[in-house]
């Protein structure tokens, strides 16, 4: 074993044992100081372990996170909320809890300030991790594919097994446009995620099934590597509504060139 790999090894033991036990009483202080903010957004005093939409807008507003944003979606998924606007107890206190944990943030700030974020138990300190989720959605494609994949779950009405057009388009605006955190999803020449749109609402007009959900962020990092599809195969597994959108994007770049 190396000397590298033995000050690696060390390294991980003392975090571990840092974030896990951290200073005398700090993992009940935090879970309690974690649940009493839970407690100050419960909407019904019949609910005690749910926080509602109310509830939930006025926390994202102390978060500084906007509700037209990607990453609210992504504080939605580290909170595990089982439907839009809504959080359950569990699923707050141990989200909060699982930062401590987790190493998602580490790329992104230095060890001296993931240390000072490790303990969420204020808002400030969920604000300034809700913050560097930001980051973490543009500069990790595995964790924007795990909050996008996260978010079909949330858009399904109850007891249905697919999102209807009409809020799948409202969540592809979020996800696929800058202004709002998210990838824009454009080239030099093709504006795809409006011809997406216009082909969705035009030719296929069906309610989005999981499938086509997740292979819609796929197909936007492929046409982001690749304009000239180059990479599509009518033999690859695609679902057959993306394979229909090539049809569709190749007769308007041919009609584009008629025309020029």
């Amino acid at each position: 074993m190396t000397l590298t790999h033995n000050k690696l090894h060390a390294n991980q033991i003392y975090e571990r044992s840092y974030f896990q036990n951290g200073q005398s009483g700090t993992a009940q202080e935090k879970t309690a100081a974690v649940n009493k903010i839970f407690d100050k957004y419960r909407d019904d005093p019949d609910s005690p372990d749910e926080i509602g939409i109310n509830g939930a807008m006025k926390y994202f507003g102390d978060l500084q996170v906007r509700l037209d944003e990607v990453a609210c979606l992504a504080v939605a998924e580290l909170l595990r909320s089982p439907s839009m606007g809504e959080f359950t107890r569990e699923g707050f206190v141990e989200g909060w809890r699982g930062t401590t944990e987790s190493a998602s943030l580490k790329p992104v700030y230095s060890a001296l300030i993931y240390s000072q974020l490790s303990r969420c138990d204020t808002i400030e300190k969920q604000a300034s991790y809700a913050n560097g989720l930001r980051k973490l959605l543009l500069d990790d494609p595995n964790y924007f594919r795990r909050v996008y994949r996260y978010t079909f779950l949330l858009c399904r009405m109850q007891g249905q097994r697919n999102v209807n057009i009409e809020l799948a388009v409202e969540q592809w605006q979020l996800f696929f446009t800058s202004e709002n955190g998210g990838v824009a999803w454009e080239t030099k020449s093709v504006p795809w995620l409006k011809w997406w749109i216009e082909f969705i609402e035009t030719k296929h007009k069906r309610p989005i099934n999981k499938d086509l959900w997740e292979q819609t962020e796929v197909l936007m990092r492929k046409t982001m590597e690749d304009e000239s599809m180059g990479w599509w195969s009518p033999d690859a597994a695609w679902p057959g509504a993306i394979d229909d959108f090539v049809a569709f994007v190749k007769e308007k770049q041919g009609a584009t060139a008629m025309q020029q």
